[in-house]
């Protein structure tokens, strides 16, 4: 029976439950902005980190608010929403465990502005206490694996018992297993989900994988499928020939995946596809089936040339030809030719070596590439070349020669992830104008000797023969766009070693220097103040030239080390920095007229270079990046000096194309060793652009 008693208790309770959805909608909904977040007792992990984790985020300021009161950048208002703090605190607690704290305790607390503007401050305590340590990594399923493969796997995952655990680390581990063992025919590998036993007493860690391992496969036969406009002028044969899967062998999905490769590197092919016809195997044995399509054969490629050097736009055209089955085999014949200017017109009309009042190059290449040499996959490139370049008021050159480039494929598990070597035959003439000799030599001649000794252009001619290899260990997480991990690179090249060793066989001298060229390049990229950049870098270059016979100044140009341009540092125009001191040697007869030139050849023989880049995408086609460059050149190591080291700061613009990212920069001489007054100082007294260099370059910096 209803009564009135429990119509109130009805009443009652409605109005209990009105007056709590009616705090959580209005807590949930406030106008309160989140003015900070701190984090307090955290030491592993970076508060920019940890931040990156927790739904909640502090309010952008007014100025980004306004902005996006009526454009489309800036960002909205962020409202403190104080029923997500527990969820935060539950999503930093299992992102402390998934790095093997299973101690960790977090609490929060906020507070409101007292000032009335309706903000509010959110901190985190954290008592992270001591990490778990891996104490033992157990692996199943393997009971049927052959010994050696099983012996090279755990060489592999080797963990001991200072290891710490993380989630990350497991899945590595797990990943490096089945791409091992899909590389030696178990191409159905596959793992169970790891079971993690926690021994919070002495924090310790077991972890158990069971893999399922499947039957180990070779590979039936290779079966060819081929269609689009060239497909009748490239075989089948050489498609298999190309892709160098040997039936009878164990399946291996590096393999594959390196047959991809060579195929596309030829560029006949528009796609090409390569797999293990899962559904079609019989017995221990699976078919790789091989689809491609095949593209033109013959392409004739113009091309627009857009070059900025020393704040001057050079203007250009280029024509290439490709014959990409020239005699079968894949070889790939190309002839290109291309000219820029800052005066294209002009430089054409006045095309020879003496003229003195243009600015531009040309150049013209014949190469050869094919992706074999004596049955071994080892991608081989020779090229002629022959280029005229053409500095204003400064110097003229003249190069031409041949190249042998080899390119070996590595297999995997290795350090190096690729390795090149040359042998490059150049000649160079170099045509230095008069007043750019005496430009060069004032402070160092008077002007009565200066006058009598330079009369005329000074010319220095050059034979070359380079041998080099080029060492690369690239073990970051993008090969376009890495945001972690780190490169290696080694360049060692000799020049003359060859003649040398002929001149003493014959008994001659040899009037070439002979020398030694070695580059190492490193980069970094690491987490950092990861709430605002997707990516940052760090760059730094060392290289050093010795000479072991002859003298170091009569290596020609080309083969110094020069700093400045858009892949160097970006304040200063391509190879505008060897501006150091030389040493002129007391010239008393015109005889002695070829050591000035000798001197006054720009390029150095010690480099030391620098960069930190922080990266931010905009959209999924747009970034931006700040940079700050530092380096110079010097004639030897023991002249180096810190307040000689050019310093370039700057911002750019990305544009994310398909292929590559192109990039537009903009450096500023922060420091400039070779006027030190204040960059301040520098803008009022001197005209903007002296102290700007924008660079135009395809793919990032480093």
């Amino acid at each position: 029976m209803y009564s009135l008693s429990n119509h109130k208790y009805f009443i009652t309770f409605l109005m209990i439950q009105i007056i709590f959805v009616s705090k959580v909608f209005f807590a949930q909904k406030s106008n309160i902005e989140l003015n900070s977040i701190d984090f307090v007792g955290n030491e592993f992990f970076d508060s920019a980190e940890l931040e990156e984790i927790i739904t909640s985020k502090e309010s952008p300021s007014s100025f980004s608010q306004f902005l996006n009161s009526f454009t489309s950048f800036g960002s909205s208002a962020t409202y403190f929403d104080s029923l997500s703090v527990q969820d935060d605190i539950n999503l930093l607690l299992k992102y402390y465990k998934s790095f093997g704290f299973f101690k960790t305790q977090i609490s929060a607390e906020y507070e409101f502005e007292e000032n009335g503007s309706k903000e509010a401050n959110l901190v985190f305590y954290i008592t992270e206490r001591e990490p778990c340590l891996i104490r033992d990594y157990n692996l199943k399923g393997f009971e049927n694996l052959p010994k050696d493969l099983y012996t090279k796997m755990i060489e592999m995952v080797n963990i001991d018992s200072s290891t710490q655990y993380s989630e990350l680390l497991v899945e590595e581990h797990n990943a490096i297993i089945i791409n091992y063992l899909q590389d030696q025919g178990y191409m159905l590998t596959e793992s169970k989900i790891p079971v993690v036993e926690v021994d919070t007493v002495y924090n310790f860690v077991d972890i158990s994988v069971d893999y399922l391992l499947g039957k180990r496969y070779r590979v039936s036969e290779v079966r060819v499928e081929k269609s689009g406009p060239g497909e009748p002028l490239v075989s089948k044969e050489l498609i298999e020939e190309l892709a160098n899967i040997t039936p009878e062998k164990y399946y291996s999905h590096n393999q594959l995946r390196l047959a991809q490769i060579r195929l596309y590197r030829t560029n006949l092919f528009s796609s090409a596809i390569i797999s293990g016809n899962i559904n079609d195997t019989s017995g221990f044995h699976v078919p790789v089936d091989i689809i491609t399509k095949v593209g033109k054969l013959n392409e004739l490629s113009p091309e627009i040339i857009l070059i900025n050097e020393e704040n001057i736009l050079k203007l250009g055209l280029g024509l290439t030809y490709s014959n990409k089955n020239f005699l079968g085999s894949a070889r790939k014949l190309t002839i290109g030719t291309s000219a820029a200017a800052q005066n294209i017109t002009e430089f054409i009309k006045e095309a020879n070596l003496t003229s003195n009042n243009i600015y531009g190059y040309a150049d013209a290449r014949v190469s050869l590439e094919q992706p074999f040499l004596f049955g071994k996959p080892i991608n081989t490139l020779f090229e002629m070349f022959y280029t005229l370049e053409k500095k204003k008021s400064q110097w003229n050159a003249s190069i031409y020669g041949a190249k042998l480039n080899l390119n070996f494929e590595l297999p995997p598990y290795i350090y190096l992830t690729s390795l090149s070597t040359y042998f490059t035959w150049q000649n160079s003439e170099y045509i230095y104008q008069e007043s750019y000799v005496k430009s060069r030599l004032e402070d160092k001649l008077s002007d009565s000797l200066l006058d009598s000794l330079v009369t005329g252009s000074l010319t220095t001619k050059n034979t070359s023969a380079i041998l080099g290899v080029n060492l690369v260990s690239n073990n970051t997480d993008d090969f376009l766009y890495p945001t972690r991990g780190y490169s290696v690179s080694i360049l060692a090249e000799d020049g003359n070693s060859i003649p040398y060793l002929i001149s003493k066989i014959g008994n001659y001298n040899l009037n070439q220097t002979a020398y030694y060229k070695l580059v190492l390049t490193g980069t970094i990229y690491f987490p950092f103040m990861q709430n605002i950049f997707d990516s940052f870098g760090t760059k730094i270059k060392l290289g050093t030239i010795e000479a072991y016979h002859g003298d170091l100044f009569d290596i020609p140009y080309n083969q110094r080390l020069t700093a400045g341009g858009s892949n160097s540092i970006r304040g200063w125009g391509a190879n505008d920095l060897p501006v150091t001191d030389y040493v002129i040697p007391k010239i008393l007869t015109q005889n002695d007229i070829e050591n000035i030139a000798r001197n006054i050849t720009p390029g150095a023989f010690f480099l030391l270079e620098g960069s930190l880049e922080a990266r931010q995408h905009l959209s999924e086609k747009i970034g931006v990046a700040l940079f700050i460059d530092y380096g110079n050149v010097w004639n030897k190591y023991e002249d180096f000096r810190f307040d000689e080291v050019a310093v370039a700061a700057g911002f750019g613009f990305r544009y994310y194309s398909d292929f590559a990212p192109i990039r537009l920069d903009f450096g500023f001489k922060a420091y400039n060793p070779y006027d030190r007054r204040s960059f301040f100082t520098r803008l009022k007294h001197s005209p903007f652009l002296d102290n700007l260099e924008f660079q135009v370059g395809i793919g990032e910096a480093f």
